[in-house]
């Protein structure tokens, strides 16, 4: 058996055999790593073999991870998609009946533009609100359904005045304070307003009475043949003073042996801003109308 100081000179040997080596090959290395970047300094072009080489054999590779990435994109976007269709579907909805409501509005703003230009030779100026203000807060669980708007008499607020939203009549001021208004909604069981269909095509004359649980009893002024029908828009006729004519109220949802029930336009839990307007004075209409009328009868 060897003694154990042997044992340690061959062991000690072997690691500075080893050492030895991998300094010899690290100079190497650094030599031939060295050589290779002063060839690719002097001549650049020397490596665009195995550059083409490499890239060749890489390019299967990178297909397949572009492959993926661009699958892995359309996964996500299609999944993405999917969970915003609703709430998109939600708003087109929206704006379409926006559209709808304000192609209505302008077909019977013509309407009447053309009757009274036909009659009177009267042109309608555009309505100038006397303030545009928020609605404060609504009731919506009893008979009684009144609105409440930040505009009182500081700002130029009267009884009886109109209060609308941008898609249409919410109703008429029925108390007015210091620095606040009541308003009575459209569908109070005593709100009571003259409307009229806003098609040119059929004509048809009604009252919008409120039924005080979010929806509007229209009765018709002549009975007979109805001719509302589901998804009719019905506008301020003007008559009886209060509102302009040819502002939207309602849309019919149900059809009645004496009308229809509708539901209003412009909802007042769902609305921010108002305007009101000026009381609408047919009677001014009424007075600049004699001497036209006078003129026809001769």
């Amino acid at each position: 058996m060897a003694p154990n100081s042997a044992r340690r000179s061959s062991s000690s040997r072997r690691a500075q055999y080893s050492v030895f080596t991998g300094y010899v090959l690290a100079t190497i290395g650094a030599v031939v790593g060295a050589g290779l970047l002063g060839l690719s300094l002097i001549s650049p072009e020397a490596f665009s073999g195995p550059r083409e080489i490499a890239n060749d054999v890489a390019s299967p590779a990178g297909e397949v991870s572009a492959r993926a990435r661009t699958n892995g994109k359309g996964l996500l976007d299609s999944i993405s998609g999917y969970f915003r269709a609703g709430s998109q579907n939600a708003q087109l909805k929206k704006e379409v009946e926006l559209a709808r409501i304000r192609l209505a509005e302008a077909k019977a703003t013509e309407a009447e533009n053309a009757r009274l230009k036909a009659l009177l030779g009267l042109t309608e100026a555009e309505v100038k609100p006397v303030v545009v203000t928020r609605l404060i807060a609504s009731t919506s669980t009893s008979a009684r359904r009144f609105g409440y708007i930040g505009a009182g008499r500081a700002e130029g607020v009267q009884v009886g005045m109109p209060v609308r939203s941008e898609r249409g009549v919410i109703g008429r001021v029925l108390e007015v304070g210091s620095a606040t208004s009541r308003v009575l909604l459209l569908t109070d069981s005593q709100s009571v307003l003259p409307v009229r269909l806003a098609s040119t095509k059929r004509r048809a004359s009604a009252f919008a009475e409120g039924r005080g649980d979010g929806r509007i009893q229209i009765r018709l002024i002549n009975l007979g043949i109805n001719p509302l029908r589901k998804g009719d828009v019905l506008v301020t006729s003007g008559a009886g003073g209060y509102y302009r004519p040819g502002t939207a109220v309602a849309i019919v949802s149900e059809v009645t042996s004496d009308g229809a029930i509708a539901r209003p336009i412009s909802d007042p839990a769902a609305t921010n801003f108002v305007s009101v307007e000026p009381i609408w004075q047919p009677e001014a209409i009424s007075a600049a109308a004699t001497p036209v009328d006078e003129s026809i009868a001769e």
